[in-house]
């Protein structure tokens, strides 16, 4: 799942970042009201769902003093802090489920860029209807490309999106990988492009 996670305690979410991201969701972070409303209108609809901090340092959040009201006001679950991040998990499960299934009725998510296929549900990835293998970071970084096209990511934003906290990383970390999927995406690997001194940016001629 593309995930949002809105909190303001700087170590919980770094906390909940890793874990997510070792049970293979795709997580933006922000701090405060401002910065999740910011990444909300670049996302262009591709969340799944958000992780809310209702106190928020920016945003008075929703006046909430049961789960009943959390959820009367638009919420699809609610924790109580502090929570066991297996009872998250397990939510965040549920709701993946539910999506999976909308999905499937809808006829799935995929994200398309040229030849190149990246259907969600399954996690599968095609080049000219042919699929091809990638380890679960070139996935994690192609996923990444394919919700931003046309943007110029840096370095630091790819290693924020598409890496798990705390990951083994070199200084060129994500030189390598952006070559690896250039070499796995054959013709289409043209179409991650090189901008010079800032970042990379999947093409979206």
């Amino acid at each position: 799942m593309h995930l949002l996670l809105v909190e303001d305690d700087t170590r919980l979410a770094r906390a909940l970042v890793r874990l997510l991201r070792d049970d293979r969701h795709v997580v933006d972070v922000a701090g405060d009201g401002s910065s999740a409303m910011d990444l909300v209108d670049t996302a262009d609809g591709s969340l799944d769902a958000m992780i809310l901090d209702i106190g928020l340092p920016d945003i008075s959040g929703l006046a909430i003093g049961d789960r009943v009201a959390g959820l009367d006001a638009g919420a699809d679950d609610y924790l109580v802090k502090p929570f066991a991040y297996d009872e998250l998990a397990a939510r965040l499960r549920a709701l993946g489920r539910r999506a999976t299934s909308s999905r499937s009725a809808r006829g799935g998510r995929r994200l398309v860029n040229g030849s190149v296929v990246l259907d969600e549900p399954s996690r599968r990835v095609t080049l000219d209807g042919e699929e091809i293998a990638l380890s679960r970071q070139e996935f994690a970084l192609l996923e990444c490309l394919l919700r931003n096209p046309g943007r110029v990511l840096s370095r630091d934003e790819l290693l924020d999106r598409a890496w798990p906290v705390g990951a083994a990383l070199t200084p060129n970390s994500v030189e390598v990988y952006i070559h690896y999927l250039r070499t796995k995406l054959g013709h289409e690997g043209t179409r991650i492009e090189t901008v010079r001194g800032v970042g990379y940016r999947l093409s979206d001629r």
